[in-house]
């Protein structure tokens, strides 16, 4: 099957979907010195997506792997692996479990659910677009996804920073998450 322009704007076929972990992941961005953003990306290791028949009963549950953040410094790298930031030795994952899907149409939803970083769990609000689906050259049905979210990184109790002397800190409180995620029709 060939995706068209219109086969992308329907809802995907509904049942259950496991995650492609090698297409899929979470990139970051956040202010350093007040001056720039830093970007890095985390793998994302885990999931289920089941699509119901009512895409607005749709569930999803990921789980995000701190211990391999890459931001293109392997210093930077370690220090966010550190209890400074991820305390990446007691809390290897992140996990997102989803509690609300509401379809805007034109493949744009909002998705609601809960981030659990480090114990702390709080929710959030993706904003999302189905990607549409594929068939793929191995005989099976794929679909993408991508949905954004700004969040305040003190909420998680991630509050490590350093004061500048000209005023600011060195790493931004606010961090915008990118989720890119294939999945696999079960």
């Amino acid at each position: 099957m060939t995706t068209t322009p219109q086969a992308i704007r329907t809802a995907p076929a509904a049942g259950s979907y496991e995650l492609d972990q090698s297409h899929s992941h979470v990139s970051f961005s956040a202010r350093h010195l007040m001056v720039t953003k830093v970007r890095g990306r985390f793998p994302v290791t885990g999931g289920k997506l089941v699509i119901a028949d009512d895409p607005q009963k749709s569930s999803v549950e990921a789980t995000i792997d701190v211990t391999a953040v890459e931001s293109g410094d392997p210093k930077r790298d370690e220090h966010l692996r550190s209890v400074d930031f991820f305390d990446a030795e007691n809390h290897p994952t992140v996990t997102f479990r989803s509690t609300k899907v509401e379809d805007h149409g034109d493949g744009e939803f909002t998705l609601e659910g809960d981030l659990t970083v480090k114990d702390t769990t709080r929710p959030v609000t993706l904003k999302g677009e189905y990607l549409g689906a594929q068939e793929s050259p191995w005989g099976d049905t794929r679909i993408g996804f991508s949905a954004e979210v700004e969040v305040s990184r003190k909420e998680w109790g991630l509050e490590w920073n350093v004061a500048l002397e000209t005023g600011g800190v060195l790493v931004g409180d606010k961090v915008k998450l990118t989720i890119d995620a294939e999945w696999v029709r079960a």
